[in-house]
């Protein structure tokens, strides 16, 4: 059976495709995406208090590296085989370089489901693979159209609402540890499943809603990649994890990560910074097939993957 976080997301794609007037209120989605990328952060800090050293950072570097690969090895395939615009293959490799917090907190749900093993760094790794992919071809674009600007791209990106989250909210559970967030653990810790699934349902909604209205059909090519392209990318993911001897909890996490694709912090830097590029196809292939490809299918098939190495 369906973990009931998915289920809640189904319940939300069904309700979108029949056209039902079920509706998340925007203002309970932004605060649900803020608590959720919150949480997320203050778990991997709490984890980390009193572990954080040195040791970490050649793995933290490796995971960096992983977003920088991730978008070099779509953007060849995307302007060639699925011939899309330099514009757009640059939007689309970006979004796909970076990674998705909605795949990640179902991907952690489950391995914590699963009793599977994880490493206290394991959430630094969003936090590490969120940023590299979107600058990298932010950049490469300007390159390409001769423009400058590169120090603005990577302010913006540092400065994003999910970065600042998730970075605050681990050093906030790095500084104070388990004992001091202890009032807190009923409401934010403890109802991060309840949240997730709130957060799921809309995200159903969503992918029903960026489904219908960018007409699929005209884009075949770019659907096949973001149906195929998740299970190619996750085994980048597993051999990072292998080279690392990453617990398998971690492996399972990592895998997932470079199978997501980003639909919140991609973009909103692309919006700005590459203005010909059209965001309905990137969000058409991030959120409306590769997000639920990836939580209804592809998650137990890569710790499927992941079990056959440990």
């Amino acid at each position: 059976m369906l973990d009931i976080v998915i289920a809640f997301f189904a319940l939300g794609l069904v309700a979108g495709l029949v056209k039902s007037d079920l509706k998340v209120p925007v203002a309970i989605y932004d605060t649900l995406a803020i608590l959720l990328m919150l949480v997320l952060g203050l778990k991997g800090g709490m984890a980390l208090h009193g572990a954080l050293g040195a040791a970490l950072l050649p793995e933290l570097l490796a995971v960096a590296a992983l977003g920088l690969v991730l978008p070099v090895a779509c953007y060849p395939v995307l302007r060639r085989l699925v011939r899309l615009s330099s514009d757009d293959a640059s939007s689309v490799a970006a979004h796909y370089g970076s990674v998705s917090a909605g795949t990640f907190a179902v991907v952690v749900a489950l391995a914590e489901r699963s009793g599977l093993a994880l490493a206290p760094q394991t959430t630094l790794y969003l936090v590490m693979l969120e940023l590299p992919a979107i600058v990298l071809m932010l950049l490469w674009q300007r390159h390409l159209s001769g423009r400058d600007g590169g120090a603005c791209v990577l302010w913006e990106a540092l400065t994003s609402r999910g970065v600042l989250l998730l970075g605050g909210g681990v050093l906030i559970g790095y500084l104070y540890g388990p004992v001091g967030l202890a009032p807190l653990k009923p409401v934010l810790i403890d109802g991060f499943k309840t949240m997730l699934s709130l957060y799921l349902l809309e995200m159903g909604l969503c992918t029903a809603r960026s489904f219908t209205a960018s007409s699929p059909l005209r884009h075949w090519r770019l659907m096949v990649f973001a149906v195929l392209a998740p299970f190619a990318l996750a085994w980048a993911g597993i051999a990072v994890a292998l080279l690392l001897r990453l617990p398998e909890g971690s492996a399972l996490v990592l895998a997932a990560l470079a199978a997501s694709a980003s639909y919140i912090a991609a973009p909103a830097a692309i919006r700005s910074a590459i203005p010909n590029a059209d965001l309905g196809l990137a969000t058409l292939a991030a959120l409306g097939i590769t997000f639920p490809v990836n939580v209804l299918l592809g998650l137990p098939v890569y710790q499927r993957w992941v079990h056959c190495f440990y």
